[in-house]
This record gives structure tokens, sequence and C-alpha cells, in this order.
């Protein structure tokens, strides 16, 4: 590989530690306090016997499970198990309700079967306009669920469902990489809150 070629690629690594740095910081002035509503409202919920309910699409079900795993396992201290099920992971029910009636419906129908009143739908989605997150948390305010939403651009149409008792954490940015590389720190802020509210 010649030097130049060597040069170039280093300069397009170091745009993106650039930019994802700015977006991070953007993230800190806006998102604080929501961050602080979403650790409430999950811990309430753990707390009082309830779940989490957690989906998304591509690098959102990555994470999704991500978040699922750390509250089921454990963040970083040792704590007694809580209740977290990412709707993203059951290869039957996934295909079984694509096949039968539509992939729009793959979360929707898993939150009726399993959500209940007071439990927590944490919903990711980069555009914000995912239809099978928007059809979850559709059903999930008919259950009386409360929703946490990841997303970046704006919001997008999850924006104009939430209510004030929902929690929007809303990446500051248009690119996918960077709301990902943001939801990532948020969701990991969301389970040092909550460790941080139960242990100490």
């Amino acid at each position: 590989m010649d030097t130049k070629t060597l040069n170039r690629l280093s300069e397009r690594a170091s745009a993106h530690f650039v930019e994802s740095i700015a977006v991070k910081q953007e993230a800190l002035r806006l998102l604080p306090e929501q961050v602080a509503k979403g650790v409430v409202a999950m811990a309430n919920c753990l707390q009082s016997g309830g779940k989490i309910l957690a989906c998304g699409n591509g690098g959102s079900a990555a994470d999704a499970q991500h978040f699922a795993a750390e509250l089921v396992g454990r963040f970083e201290r040792e704590r007694r198990e809580l209740a977290a099920i990412a709707l993203t992971t059951d290869s039957s029910i996934l295909t079984a309700i694509a096949n039968d009636y539509h992939y729009d419906e793959i979360f929707s129908k898993q939150v009726r079967g399993l959500g209940k009143k007071d439990d927590i739908l944490l919903a990711i989605s980069t555009s914000g306009n995912s239809k099978n997150v928007l059809a979850a948390i559709e059903a999930a305010k008919k259950i009386g669920m409360h929703i946490i939403a990841l997303t970046g651009n704006g919001g997008g149409k999850i924006a104009q469902l939430l209510g004030e008792h929902d929690v929007h954490l809303c990446a500051p940015s248009t690119r996918t990489a960077r709301i990902q590389e943001t939801h990532l720190v948020l969701l990991h802020s969301l389970c040092d809150g909550v460790d941080h509210l139960l242990l100490d």
C-alpha cells in the first residue's frame, strides 16, 4: 500500500473520530436530563416487578440485545438479575409473524403477548420511522406501557407518538453511524443509572 493511500485512509478515519466526538458533545448538552428521567422510569418499573421489552432493526436490534444482556446479566457491578427481553432474538416467533401476518407486526404482537401495564418498551430506531417499531409503540400504549425511545434524524414519526410521560432520547445527527454510536453511550448511561439507583 503506497503512502498516499495510507494517508488518505488515515484522514478518513480521523474524520470519523472528529464527527463522532462532535455528535456526542451535542448529545451531552441536550440529553442528560432525559436520560435521568429514563433511569428513574426503568428503576421504578423493575423495582415494582415489571420488565423492559426492547426492539429495533439491524444495528438497533443488536443494541436491544446488548441492553437486555446488561440487565439480565450485569453491567459493571454484581447485582440481582433484572427483567429485560429483546424482542429481536426468537427466530421462530419472528419468522412466523412475518410469514403469517406482516413484518411490520413482528414486535407489536410480542408486545401484546408479553407486555403488561406499567412495563417499559425500549424502542430503538435510528430514523425514527421504522414501521415495526412504530407499531410496537402503538401496541404498548394501548396496554398502558411506558415508552423510552432512542432515535436520531430529528425523531421521525416516533417523536409524534410520544406523550409527556414518555422519554425521547434523540441523537443529534442524521448519519446512521453517528446515531448508533450515540445510542450505545445512552444505553450504557441508562444501565449505569439503574445500577446506581438500585445499589447505592
